[in-house]
């Protein structure tokens, strides 16, 4: 353990600092840039580079320097955060009766208003600890309305695990970009949430209500 066998054990940790090819760090969706890297972005010769932009290097030695194009994902990925169209959601509570784990938690009062869909309840609580979420999709599964959806974001880290709950306000103010993971109306339209325009609450649900024309077309007998 001692001698060169100390030595060669510290190397691990020591060609970190030393080699340019570890000078890669990781931080997603953005990815730090080594001064190898950068160069090559900017298209110059690396040692050239070194004598013209000395503070770009020292930057991008600091993790100061990232490149901002997004790892592309697949649209069907699921995420560590939820979309919801409060427009379609009647308050059933389906979402927090199929959750294993017990972290929905739906609080209601009435609305005295009727919707196609059924009576609807005012949204009072509507949070979702992700902190303790394993992310399988029951809980969007079991919405008859497809109100939930998993959503396609990944930077929910935090230093508290307080700030790990989703809550009502959140999940309206949220862009409406969710995933196609059980969703084939959406899967079927070709539809990707890191590139498409928002989802408006009418055009996300697998029945979308037809116009009175169509209803006419497809159910009422004609003479």
């Amino acid at each position: 353990m001692f001698g060169f066998g100390l030595l060669k054990a510290l190397w691990v940790t020591i060609k970190n600092f030393i080699l340019p090819s570890r000078f890669n760090a990781y931080q997603y969706p953005d990815r730090k840039l080594d001064p190898v890297s950068l160069a090559q972005k900017e298209q110059k010769n690396f040692f050239l580079f070194i004598l013209q932009s000395p503070i770009k290097v020292l930057k991008s030695l600091m993790g100061l320097i990232s490149n901002k194009e997004y790892v592309p994902r697949n649209p069907r990925f699921r995420g560590q955060d939820f979309k919801w169209y409060i427009e379609r959601c009647t308050g059933c509570a389906s979402c927090a009766k199929y959750c294993p784990l017990g972290i929905i938690e739906i609080q209601t009062s009435s609305s005295h208003d009727r919707v196609t869909e059924g009576e609807k309840y005012n949204i009072d609580v509507f949070d979702i600890d992700i902190g303790r979420c394993m992310f399988c999709g029951l809980c969007v599964e079991a919405c008859p309305y497809d109100a939930l959806h998993m959503g396609s974001g990944f930077e929910e880290a935090t230093y508290s695990r307080n700030n790990l709950i989703i809550n009502v306000e959140t999940l309206k103010s949220a862009p409406k970009k969710p995933s196609t993971w059980f969703r084939p109306q959406l899967e079927a339209q070709g539809y990707n949430p890191q590139k498409d325009k928002e989802v408006p609450w009418n055009e996300v649900g697998r029945h979308v209500t037809l116009n009175k024309t169509e209803q006419g077309n497809r159910w009422i007998r004609k003479s």
